[in-house]
């Protein structure tokens, strides 16, 4: 699905756009914290870190494209989708892809994804794939909380891992009504494999992901799970324009209403990351 709030540029996109732009039509904004501001960022960028965007997003200007960036795009992401949603702009709201990694020739910000749906699924079919998505979603978090034993920002990856296998639960009772004689869910929970995150992400690679940027700080590790938050909220956006079951439908949009919930909260535990 095209997103409706924002548009995307690569590192090379916008370093052409800069040649093509001058500097008084467009706003770039850093929305890393400060330690990692400090220690450098992209020149002529306005610093408002990701747990301020939301109640200063009037204060940026209205006649102006919108271009934000952070270290991975996750953040970055996030911003843009409040910017546009909220019509911040007349103008163009941007994304800068892979973010200051990217921007900086760094490989480290980008993983690949799968594709996750066959167009032809059928509804039982479908229910059954996305509640694996939500249990390989949940793993992850399970893997990122034993990385974090005495960190703060454990208690909210546990809080996400719990609304994960909620979520699960969600999708099982429409599915279960569609059959005969269903077992119980965590039965059908247990089987799943769980390969595969929501947004199509690989979940042996996730993990390696985590582990490399791990050693970058807190920050890196929520940029992180919101990207993954993010490609859930469009992933159930889709599917909920997809379906013509309106119970589905119904689940799909409170699924991806909670989605921006996750990504509200691992906003603010951005506070409690430490400064370097």
């Amino acid at each position: 699905m095209d997103n409706l709030e924002f548009e995307t540029l690569t590192s090379a996109e916008f370093r052409e756009y800069r040649q093509t732009h001058k500097e008084k039509n467009y706003l770039l904004i850093d929305v890393r914290q400060t330690s990692e501001y400090e220690q450098g960022h992209i020149p002529g960028a306005k610093f408002m870190p990701l747990t301020q965007v939301e109640t200063r997003l009037y204060t940026l200007p209205s006649d102006q494209d919108l271009i934000f960036y952070c270290a991975n795009g996750g953040r970055s992401q996030w911003a843009a989708s409040l910017a546009g949603e909220g019509e911040v702009s007349t103008k163009t709201v941007y994304h800068l892809m892979g973010g200051m990694q990217a921007w900086e020739g760094k490989t480290l910000s980008g993983y690949p994804k799968v594709k996750i749906f066959d167009k032809d699924q059928t509804l039982e079919k479908l229910l059954v794939t996305a509640m694996d998505l939500e249990k390989g979603a949940w793993r992850f978090y399970q893997y990122a909380i034993g990385k974090f034993d005495d960190d703060p920002i454990r208690a909210i990856l546990d809080k996400v891992s719990i609304a994960e296998k909620a979520h699960a639960t969600l999708i099982y009772r429409i599915w279960k009504k569609l059959q005969h004689n269903p077992p119980p869910f965590d039965r059908i929970y247990q089987s799943l494999e769980g390969e595969i995150l929501e947004g199509g992400h690989d979940f042996e690679e996730t993990c390696r992901h985590l582990d490399a940027v791990r050693k970058h700080g807190c920050a890196d590790v929520i940029d992180l799970a919101l990207t993954i938050e993010y490609s859930a909220f469009e992933l159930y956006r889709t599917m909920a324009e997809g379906s013509e079951n309106s119970e589905a439908q119904s689940t799909f949009l409170s699924i991806a209403q909670a989605e921006k919930a996750h990504m509200r909260a691992l906003t603010r535990a951005l506070d409690q990351c430490p400064e370097h």
